[in-house]
């Protein structure tokens, strides 16, 4: 009697499993909006941020605003700047902006900033030619700093949907949101 229950239950574990797979291959594909709003908020847990450029200057960028650019499948990111020299009391303020694509680090489970690229850095106070140079060494520090930084974390629960795990995929921009196509795990 117990050999026929402990068998009973083997099977009825065997089938639930088999029905659990079969719903994976009918649920198949979702596609998740991640609206701008939560993106920001992503971003802006990871500001401000600190560094020291070419030895020469202490910089800050705190204020991230996000901006999807749907039309080259990147997203700008404008920050407030401060530069102050270490040996002096001096300090400048002012705005970069960058933009980078979007891709998925799938060991994490996030969204990631990669291929960035200073767009525009203004100072204020600074020569034309100073800001110039500034820019070119800014930009390699910007490189370093954001590059492949989380802008998004899927939570656990993100990636389970009618007791399926899933996977992203892929992900694109649209307006207002990033699209992330989440497939049944394998």
């Amino acid at each position: 009697m117990a050999a026929r229950r402990q068998v009973l239950k083997v099977g009825c574990a065997l089938a639930l499993a088999g029905v659990l797979a079969a719903c994976a291959s009918v649920v198949g594909p979702r596609r998740v909006e991640l609206p701008q709003a939560r993106l920001q908020a992503g971003i802006e847990r990871r500001f401000p941020l600190h560094n020291r450029m070419l030895e020469l200057f202490d910089v800050q960028l705190t204020q991230p605003r996000l901006a999807i650019q749907p039309e080259t499948d990147r997203i700008a990111l404008t920050l407030d700047v401060s530069v102050a020299p270490p040996f002096l009391r001096q300090s400048w303020s002012g705005t970069m902006a960058l933009s980078g694509h979007l891709q998925l680090d799938l060991p994490h489970n996030a969204v990631v900033l990669t291929d960035t690229h200073l767009d525009r850095f203004d100072v204020n106070g600074i020569d034309a030619s100073r800001a110039r140079d500034l820019g070119h060494a800014a930009d390699l520090l910007v490189s370093q700093l954001v590059r492949d930084m989380p802008v998004y974390s899927f939570r656990p629960e993100d990636l389970r949907y009618a007791g399926i795990q899933f996977v992203p995929t892929s992900l694109h921009a649209a307006p207002g949101a990033l699209v992330v196509t989440l497939e049944p795990a394998k």
